[in-house]
């Protein structure tokens, strides 16, 4: 037992044993539902606005991602890492075994443990690679949710009064779900746009700046500012029957 620990613990496995209680933590955490298998793909917010989509380069690994690059996209990023991190501490564990048996009277050092490390990381790289093919079929390629989603939907104001630096409204997803989200409205959107007549309550309705946008108005999104991170709304008349 104890040799284990030393080669656990010594160059060059020490390097990959903290990363792999994390990673043994957060599978634990998964089971027990507090964590999902997407916790670590992108959320593709930027660039968003009308008729503009969001990449689908595979659970959260656009075009030039490192994982892409690497030839290990597919997976969601959580079960890449994990395997990628798992391997390269077996095999630097092993290559750590094997290097002191072969030196003989103490443990190997130097130039030996850096030789196992090297080939310990290439060929966790290796032979994550090859599991990550057959696990592309198991995963599909389906892009991450995004804020970007809400982007041409409805939405419910839910504060007093909605201006360019201030507002909040509630969004319902497609699988039914709300979501209370920061809305703010251009000067330029409510100059183009009619006054909503979905039934706001007149004393937020008739508030300066907020052309019609009070608690309980219906407000189209119709942008997204990754950099403010809120959403851009604008007066929508229901009766036109736009929106979704």
């Amino acid at each position: 037992m104890s040799a284990f620990l030393d080669a656990a613990l010594g160059f060059p496995a020490a390097l990959f044993s903290f990363a792999l209680i994390v990673v043994a933590g957060y599978w634990v955490l998964v089971l027990l539902g507090a964590l999902g298998l997407h916790v670590l793909d992108t959320d593709a917010d930027t660039g968003a606005g009308v008729g503009h989509g969001h990449g689908h380069g595979g659970h959260g690994e656009g075009t030039g991602g490192p994982l892409s690059a690497a030839g290990l996209a597919g997976p969601p990023v959580t079960v890449t890492l994990s395997l990628l991190i798992a391997l390269a501490w077996f095999l630097s564990l092993a290559g750590r075994v094997l290097a002191d048996r072969l030196a003989g009277d103490g443990p190997a050092g130097g130039w030996p443990g850096a030789a196992v490390l090297v080939v310990a990381v290439a060929g966790a790289w290796g032979g994550t690679r090859l599991l990550v093919r057959p696990l592309r079929r198991v995963f599909p390629d389906v892009a991450p949710p995004s804020r970007v989603d809400f982007v041409g939907r409805t939405c419910v104001i839910r504060t007093g009064r909605v201006t360019g630096d201030f507002g909040q409204a509630e969004v319902t997803a497609d699988d039914g779900s709300t979501a209370l989200v920061q809305v703010r409205t251009p000067e330029a959107a409510l100059e183009a746009a009619p006054a909503a007549g979905s039934g706001a309550e007149p004393e937020a309705a008739s508030g300066a700046g907020t052309g019609g946008l009070g608690r309980g108005a219906t407000a189209l999104i119709f942008d997204y500012d990754a950099a403010s991170e809120v959403f851009l709304v604008m007066p929508f008349d229901e009766t036109f029957g736009a929106g979704r």
